[in-house]
């Protein structure tokens, strides 16, 4: 979950960042506004923790059910 969230930040800053600069760089083309919907970005990062929660159950139940010393033996 936190490498899930983790890269969901790292891309919301990353993408207001590059959002911010191209919007400058546009400004004599007459985009003068910078609109960052805030609420929809909150929802696709809680989606994203979401996400990497779902994904781990998998291998963390099949790890949790696996014999360890039989593991250790056999690697």
């Amino acid at each position: 979950m936190l490498i899930a969230l983790f890269g969901a930040l790292v891309g919301v800053v990353v993408g207001v960042v590059y959002g911010v600069l191209l919007q400058r760089a546009l400004v004599d083309q007459g985009i003068g506004v910078l609109a960052i919907p805030w609420a929809r970005i909150a929802m696709l990062v809680l989606l994203a923790a979401v996400g990497g929660v779902l994904a781990a159950l998998w291998p963390a139940r099949r790890a949790a059910r696996l014999n360890v010393l039989g593991a250790i033996s056999s690697a």
